[in-house]
């Protein structure tokens, strides 16, 4: 399979997308035309590539899907010329020169119209553990520009993100969690987090030690953190992060476009992962038992069984 260098882990979601149960397709073209179109210029390989998966992708998705990729790729000056003719979009140097809004007449002009909403999250889907598990390890594997496109996505994706944390709850895990920070107590932090959230001991671990930052910022999202909770959070929690300016003043940024809804997707995936985890360490023991049964009776030998044959006390065979 073609492995896309514009992000690592491409080609998990696009076998996520093959699968029954869950169409995520229209995410995967999204994503993939919001990374191309952030470069300037792409390398002959990337191009090629960039064709190849959305010549896939294209024809299976919605029609609300192709209308904002087929929107966004229209104005990128490095389309490349099988997308538009497969959008059935013109080079633009082949377009006649418009003329401004302004010098529009009025009457002209078209009716504003609001935007259509995409049929597909009209029903969300619930993921299956190994496409959560395919999910989380692309989202944790990328780099920060490719979670924050994964991200915007994943918000209007026809996925069923995870039930939100209960009010009191959430309060409750979020002025423990601020006060771990104030004391720098990494373990409490990591600790409550897990608890509230309802995340295994591991996957919290993952989401704590990431350097980027990300992880956390969606974990503290779903739980509903304020933002200057989650600024205070990220300034006391790890001096190597709180001492870095930058990093800081990225992920509150980053914080503040993030969507409920794609932080409690993330969430969910991150549940299914554990249970893909379990489901794997004892699957094969179970599976090569079966097997090894079938193989046994298979091997043994067909005996024949004489009829018991009875004499009553006359001496007579019965």
């Amino acid at each position: 399979m073609t492995r896309s260098s514009l992000f690592p882990g491409f080609d998990g979601l696009l076998t996520l997308s093959r699968r029954e149960g869950v169409d995520i397709k229209p995410t995967l073209l999204r994503v993939l035309t919001d990374l191309y179109v952030q470069a300037s210029t792409h390398s002959a390989d990337e191009e090629r590539q960039f064709i190849e998966l959305v010549s896939r992708l294209v024809d299976d998705v919605d029609d609300a899907t192709r209308a904002a990729v087929r929107a966004r790729l229209a104005i990128y000056p490095g389309t490349p010329i099988e997308i538009l003719g497969k959008l059935g979009l013109r080079p633009a140097q082949d377009e006649p020169k418009l003329p401004l809004a302004s010098l529009i007449p009025p009457a002209l002009r078209a009716p504003s119209r609001s935007p259509a909403r995409d049929d597909a999250n009209s029903a969300d889907l619930a993921m299956q553990p190994r496409d959560a598990a395919e999910l989380s390890e692309m989202f944790l594997r990328a780099g920060a520009r490719e979670r924050i496109a994964i991200l915007e996505n994943l918000a209007t994706a026809p996925l069923k993100p995870a039930a939100p944390t209960p009010q009191h709850r959430a309060a409750q895990a979020i002025e423990a969690l601020e006060m771990a920070a104030f004391n720098a107590d990494v373990e409490t932090f990591t600790m409550e987090l897990g608890e509230s959230l309802i995340l295994p001991a591991r996957v919290t671990q993952e989401v704590m030690d990431d350097a980027s930052g990300e992880p956390l910022a969606c974990a503290a999202k779903a739980l509903g953190m304020p933002s200057a909770v989650f600024e205070r959070v990220l300034l006391f929690l790890k001096p190597e992060m709180g001492q870095s300016v930058q990093t800081v003043f990225r992920l509150s940024r980053f914080y503040e476009r993030l969507s409920d809804r794609a932080a409690l997707i993330m969430v969910a995936a991150w549940r299914g992962a554990a249970i893909a985890a379990i489901r794997a360490k004892h699957r094969p023991a179970l599976y090569d038992d079966e097997r090894q049964h079938v193989r046994a009776g298979a091997a043994r030998p067909a005996t024949s069984v004489r009829p018991i044959i009875r004499t009553g006390t006359d001496g007579f065979k019965r």
